[in-house]
């Protein structure tokens, strides 16, 4: 048997639910804000990962999925969103269009070779956004906001967020040369990754997953302390925008994020969940303002975020996420071959009338016909026999109701959907639909005896 490649999943039609309703919040809270969808390659040239998000990146120096096509020419699986996404910007030349500031979102799968382990794949779901042409202080605050927004569009409340600065590419240099001397008495006493960054990219050794306890990267310098003026004035404002918003959030001065193109801000936002315990950074993200141009395009800020969504999902465990209720409107049952073709008509019509609707393909009994849209969870069962041919007529029963009533054939569709309509219960006394719409703060309506809170029946 072939089974799946280590490091992917399947998503079940059990499943599928879940991720509808996930994405489509996530959709609904980027229309809020104002940010659009882009769709990039699932591959890019490998060029663009090695010059955008950096050489010495464990993504890049370990983690791509590399492979060569027929055309000699070196491509990479994407392993993140962003660079994409800059290179889409570039090339389209969406810089030049009419709205100077470019919001945009995207979700899809993207490829590091990992280790797998509980909510991290080596084929994983990610969300994201970017926001282009602005290095205003308001939009770090507003992309805080938006993922934050996501979070609590899931019924998440328990949200805060850690946020730091490390500067413009003075205050970097500023830090790096500091971070040298202070890390060389002692940067053998690191791991053989920290003794390469060294070298290489030594901001890079406060993201150390191995070290990171260690007094030495606890008593390092911090990037907050060599700033400039220019950057201690951006990280003020952002501050100031997100206490105006009323955003949980807390200064972490080690935090740096692992990608070399980020600038000024950088954050993590944190879910507190049960499922996710003490590591529970669930989405991570800064400002950017010299990846566009790195990659061949005008200077253009910009400033992003993105979401693993798979940790998402199994964060969402805490709270019994369950995702959109799986039904059916309609479930038909024809009896006898002589009436298939004109129940698979009716049953057409409803469809393409919007009804979710199903019927038996199998010939089963009654009573397994019975089982099968209880299974389902169908509101109605319409049986179409040789009475209800004879007659021109169709049985319909509410399941919800109990009710049975027979309706004519041409007015099935219309049938269903006024039920569909119809409220709850109504008020005979005041005339209103639902409690709701008396007005009352405190109701008292009881759908099953269809007492209003006005006293009336």
């Amino acid at each position: 048997m072939i089974q799946k490649v280590k490091g992917t999943y399947d998503v079940l039609p059990s499943e599928t639910s879940k991720w509808q309703a996930l994405e489509r919040t996530i959709r609904n809270v980027s229309r809020i804000y104002n940010y659009r969808e882009i769709r990039t390659p699932m591959f890019e040239q490998t060029e663009l990962f090695h010059r955008g998000v950096g050489e010495e990146t464990d993504i890049v120096s370990k983690e791509t999925y590399d492979f060569m096509d027929r055309g000699n020419r070196s491509n990479t699986l994407r392993p993140e969103g962003t660079a994409p996404v800059v290179r889409s910007f570039i090339e389209n030349k969406l810089y030049a269009d009419k709205n100077p500031v470019q919001k945009l979102y995207y979700m899809g799968p993207m490829f590091r070779y990992e280790r797998p382990q509980k909510g991290r794949y080596r084929q994983f779901a990610q969300f994201g956004a970017e926001a282009f042409g602005s290095d205003s202080p308001m939009l770090d605050a507003e992309i805080i906001g938006y993922a934050v927004s996501v979070l609590k569009a899931l019924k998440i409340t328990d949200v805060s967020v850690n946020i730091n600065s490390i500067g413009e590419e003075e205050s970097k240099a500023n830090y790096k040369e500091a971070l040298i001397n202070y890390l060389a008495p002692d940067i053998s006493s690191l791991c053989s990754d920290c003794q390469t960054r060294y070298q290489k990219n030594p901001l890079r050794i406060l993201d150390c997953k191995v070290d990171k306890d260690s007094d030495v990267l606890k008593n390092a310098p911090k990037p907050l302390d060599y700033l400039t003026e220019e950057s201690k004035a951006h990280f003020v404002q952002v501050i100031g925008y997100l206490d105006s918003m009323g955003i949980d959030y807390k200064i972490d001065k080690n935090l740096v994020r692992g990608l070399d193109y980020y600038t000024h801000t950088v954050f993590e936002v944190n879910a507190n969940l049960e499922t996710l315990g003490a590591q529970n950074t669930i989405c991570g993200g800064g400002r950017y303002n010299n990846l566009v141009s790195s990659l061949g395009g005008p200077k253009t800020p910009g400033v992003g975020f993105a979401f693993g969504l798979e940790r998402l999902m199994f964060a969402l465990e805490s709270i019994n996420f369950l995702g959109d209720p799986d039904y059916l409107h309609l479930y038909l049952m024809i009896l006898g071959d002589d009436l298939k073709v004109e129940g698979t008509r009716i049953l057409n019509r409803c469809r393409l009338g919007g009804l979710f609707a199903d019927m038996d393909y199998l010939d089963k009994s009654m009573k397994a016909k019975f089982k099968q849209a209880e299974i389902l969870n169908a509101r109605f069962v319409a049986i179409y026999g040789e009475e209800e041919h004879q007659a021109k007529m169709i049985n319909v029963k509410d399941q919800e109701s109990g009710q049975e009533v027979k309706v004519p054939l041409d007015q099935l569709y219309n049938y269903i959907v006024a039920e569909l309509m119809k409220p709850a219960h109504s008020c005979s006394s005041c005339s209103e639909d639902s409690c709701d719409s008396c007005g009352s703060d405190e109701c008292d309506c009881d759908s099953e005896e269809g007492t209003c809170n006005c006293g009336g029946k």
